[in-house]
């Protein structure tokens, strides 16, 4: 079926003459790492940053913003990325690049030079994310919706324009995609009606970071049950006397009843994640997140079956690289809980691509976010798995992170401990033009007051 015919409510907002014009690379940095904000077993001293992209198109107003999330250095290389992609970018009709998505997206990963330092994963592929970000960022403002509803109003045929199915046949099919996605659809509205009622559910990580002392962790634990969390989750990893003094803590805080994950943020070593959960196993986490290396697909595998009797799962994926490796750890049964990352992989086309293949295998899609940003964009990625792929959230639940959601001109909206749907048009993600300029890095005020560089 010819693409364009799919999208014709699209071709009624655009033209083919109607093409990208200029797309402007921000650094963006937050010094989080003053108060220890995200500090986890890896990353001590986390300044939450951002590679942020501005796509301009001839004849709109409007205008995309996306950006890929990072730690502080290394933004100027990712941003030095995007600026590499945008020969690809640049000049390109918006109508042809929304009506054949997965034919885009192929070309843009592909680029037969640049592919080199990836393909699919590095910097290279962090900047994707920021470039296909803003474009999606575009089209909810062009047809004024937000992205979940942008795709949860799509047919099954439209999705299946947008997925670049190259490298998972032996797992998923085409076929196998629009059948799932088929079974799903007469039933869509009453899945939106339930997520607009009840939220999705959200767990906190702000009681856990590894920095912080055990009255702040007191504090956070009573003041995140008042806001109405029900799920919680602490790092660990760096020593398991001090893991065991500290989930005592919270657990003195939050009970016995309210679930608990642990995440180890690739700590240990294989034997050591086995040997030291089993220590942890008495504050009964509901899963382990990152045990070890984050490409170690056959130990992700061992640690699970060894972890299986006491009832914790292992979960994963906030820096697996691409579709492929994802499809690697849910065949190989490596990861309990599936963690799509809205930066990590090349945006909303290859995250959808996770999220037919965790459907057909039957594991459960726990969104990793935090950071900068990636709460507003994960909202509408686990929406849209609820109403149009795994029509379930039992087992699921999006992370939730309280950093920096003042900077966004639509933040998140939590309730009783759940993610509202958002309702703004986009995806959620366009920073305060007076964040961009203070944060700006190396010249913002914020950076310039603090007299440091990274």
């Amino acid at each position: 079926m010819d693409a364009s015919k799919l999208f014709s409510h699209l071709v009624e907002s655009l033209n083919e003459e109607i093409v990208i014009s200029d797309v402007s690379v921000h650094d963006v940095r937050f010094p989080t790492s003053l108060e220890a904000h995200g500090s986890d077993a890896m990353h001590k001293d986390p300044d939450y940053s951002a590679a942020y992209a501005v796509i301009t198109a001839t004849g709109l107003e409007l205008r995309g913003h996306g950006l890929t999330f990072t730690l502080g250095r290394g933004t100027d290389v990712v941003v030095s990325a995007i600026r590499a992609l945008l020969p690809m970018v640049v000049g390109k009709s918006l109508l042809k690049i929304y009506t054949d998505f997965g034919s885009f997206w192929r070309a843009l990963t592909n680029e037969s030079q640049l592919r080199w330092i990836g393909p699919d994963k590095g910097a290279v592929h962090l900047a994707v994310a920021a470039v296909i970000n803003a474009l999606w960022d575009l089209w909810g403002k062009i047809e004024q919706k937000p992205v979940w509803k942008l795709l949860c109003d799509m047919t099954p045929e439209e999705i299946l324009t947008l997925v670049d199915f190259r490298y998972l046949s032996d797992v998923l099919t085409k076929e196998d995609a629009r059948q799932i996605l088929s079974k799903l659809f007469p039933t869509r509205s009453e899945r939106e009606t339930q997520v607009h009622q009840t939220g999705y559910p959200a767990y906190t990580t702000s009681i856990g970071w590894l920095g912080y002392s055990d009255d702040r962790i007191k504090g956070l634990c009573q003041s995140a049950m008042a806001e109405g969390f029900t799920r919680f989750k602490v790092k660990v990893g760096k020593d398991v006397v001090d893991d065991i003094r500290r989930c005592t803590v919270i657990r003195s805080e939050i009970g016995w009843e309210q679930p608990l994950m642990m995440d180890a943020n690739q700590r240990w070593d294989v034997d050591e994640a086995i040997h030291n959960m089993t220590q942890l196993a008495q504050f009964k986490p509901l899963w382990i997140e990152e045990p070890t290396s984050p490409d170690d697909i056959l130990g992700h595998a061992r640690i699970s079956d060894e972890l299986r009797k006491f009832r914790i799962g292992v979960a994963t994926g906030e820096c697996c690289h691409n579709k492929v490796m994802f499809k690697q750890f849910l065949a190989a049964k490596a990861m309990d809980f599936c963690q799509i990352d809205s930066c990590r992989l090349g945006g909303v086309n290859e995250i959808i691509s996770v999220l037919l293949m965790a459907a057909k295998l039957g594991v459960p899609v726990c969104p990793h976010a935090g950071g900068v940003g990636l709460c507003e964009f994960v909202q509408h990625l686990a929406i849209f798995d609820f109403v149009c792929v795994s029509g379930t959230m039992d087992g699921r639940v999006i992370e939730y992170v309280d950093h920096l959601h003042e900077h966004f001109l639509a933040p998140v909206v939590i309730r009783r401990g759940c993610y509202m749907p958002p309702e703004a048009h986009g995806y959620s993600c366009e920073m305060k033009p007076e964040s961009l300029v203070q944060y700006g890095y190396p010249d913002g005020a914020i950076w310039k007051e603090l007299g440091r560089t990274n």
